[in-house]
């Protein structure tokens, strides 16, 4: 993983993770390595690790069962949270952008399906 200079190392670890939790990479109630060895998979601080997990645990998205790790929680309802959390954040920095360039509403429809009809063409 490559960090960006300009974002808190630890919100791109939850980043990562809220992105392989989402996309089912972690699947409900799977078990994260051990802090010290993600902290060695990254080449960050261990408590750079721990900050990103705790706050995750504070919010729900993993459990920590203490002396045994931190899982993936098995609470359906809010992985289906976080992913539209995620996607209201996707669609609404491209809607910005979009309405930047002075397209209407309208024309940023037509473009998505546009590019979503090419883009199923070439799968």
């Amino acid at each position: 993983m490559e960090f960006d200079d300009k974002i808190p190392i630890y919100y791109q670890i939850k980043n990562d993770l809220y992105h392989r939790i989402v996309a089912g990479d972690l699947a409900p109630g799977e078990k994260l390595p051990a802090v010290r060895q993600l902290a060695v998979d990254l080449t960050v601080n261990v408590n750079t690790v721990q900050r990103a997990l705790s706050e995750m645990v504070t919010e729900q998205v993993l459990t920590s069962k203490r002396g045994v790790g931190n899982f993936v929680t098995q609470d359906t309802t809010k992985i289906t949270a976080l992913k539209q959390r995620l996607s209201h954040g996707y669609i609404e920095r491209l809607y910005t952008q979009l309405h930047a360039l002075r397209l209407s509403d309208g024309e940023i429809v037509a473009a998505i399906q546009e590019y979503m009809a090419t883009t199923n063409e070439e799968e």
